[in-house]
């Protein structure tokens, strides 16, 4: 993983390119131009001290293939990843979001979150990877898995 720069957006564009990828978020892909904006503000911050934005891209074999984010405020984590299509179903989601989690608990963060759609079982078996436990809990329709 390398952290998030502006200059990662073009490639990101490519890696984002596929409208299923949308199926259970919403939205749609982004253009250059939207995700370079998007990771201004990102690479910002929230403007707000007790929120911080950390936000990596995952690279293999010298290509992007997706990213990882997480805003923690306080000692609460809210954690999420992408992979592109061309490379899910390798294990790059379990080992970022494994690695995001581990990365978390040794800074200190009590409680990780993260947003699953019920439909969405390849999701769901990165966050089990990840060491969360899937609450009833149910906000804007996706389920709260938490550690």
């Amino acid at each position: 993983m390398h952290p998030l720069r502006v200059e990662y957006a073009a490639e990101m564009a490519g890696v984002l390119a596929d409208p299923d990828l949308y199926t259970f978020t919403g939205g749609e892909p982004p253009t250059v131009e939207v995700l370079e904006n998007r990771y201004r503000r990102q690479l910002e911050g929230p403007g707000n001290p007790d929120e911080h934005w950390l936000n990596w891209v995952i690279q293999y074999d010298g290509r992007l293939v997706g990213y990882v984010q997480s805003t923690v405020t306080g000692r609460t984590a809210e954690i999420a990843w992408v992979i592109g299509t061309d490379w899910q179903g390798r294990g790059f989601a379990k080992e970022a979001a494994r690695g995001l989690v581990a990365w978390l608990d040794g800074q200190g963060v009590e409680r990780i979150i993260a947003h699953v759609h019920p439909d969405h079982a390849a999701s769901a078996a990165v966050t089990a990877a990840a060491g969360l436990t899937r609450t009833d809990q149910l906000d804007d329709g996706e389920y709260l898995w938490t550690t």
